[in-house]
């Protein structure tokens, strides 16, 4: 397996996106603090340059439970784009948006996105063309070490998952204790 993922989806304008799995990542708050800047910079070169440096979508890997939980939540936000039915300004953030049981977008970005303390986190990046770059791109930004993305499962948080989901009163969940449901 490779440890950059590439899904190609051909019916959309930016048919190509990219994850990646890191984990024991020591700057978690950094990369947090790097997006905040980014977007709040005046216009100009040094914004656009720090904007590309950072442009992705940064996951909580905790919360993701499989593969196909995210695969779902780029491809609903691929859909948004092209129905011009998104709610976020970004496609990296309608990710974000798209894999928080709620529909606000501040509360996604709490728990699915970057916090200061994170240690495994998942990179997420839509493009219209294949990139080469992009895993450079992804470890600039990241001090963490590369894990195949297929073992995203072994870190789920499954009492926040069950938590963030309101699945508690659920009975497949009721008496719930382990690592996994």
């Amino acid at each position: 397996m490779e440890l950059l993922e590439v899904y190609r989806c051909p019916e959309f304008i930016y048919p190509v996106v990219f994850a990646a799995k890191f984990k024991g990542v020591k700057n978690a708050g950094a990369i947090r603090q790097r997006i905040v800047k980014a977007a709040t910079m005046e216009e100009g070169p040094e914004r656009d340059k720090e904007r590309d440096a950072v442009n992705f979508a940064f996951i909580n890997a905790k919360l993701i439970t499989s593969l196909l939980h995210l695969q779902t939540a780029a491809v609903q936000a691929l859909f948004a784009s092209s129905t011009e039915t998104m709610r976020t300004k970004t496609l990296h953030s309608e990710i974000i948006w798209n894999l928080n049981p709620t529909n606000n977008i501040s509360e996604a970005i709490k728990r699915y996105g970057v916090s200061d303390d994170m240690t495994d986190l998942i990179v997420m990046h839509i493009a219209s063309w294949e990139r080469e770059d992009v895993l450079q791109r992804m470890r600039n930004v990241v001090d963490g070490e590369l894990d195949l993305l297929a073992n995203v499962s072994q870190v789920t948080d499954w009492e926040t998952v069950i938590k963030h989901y309101k699945l508690d009163q659920e009975p497949a969940f009721k008496d719930f204790t382990g690592s996994t449901p």
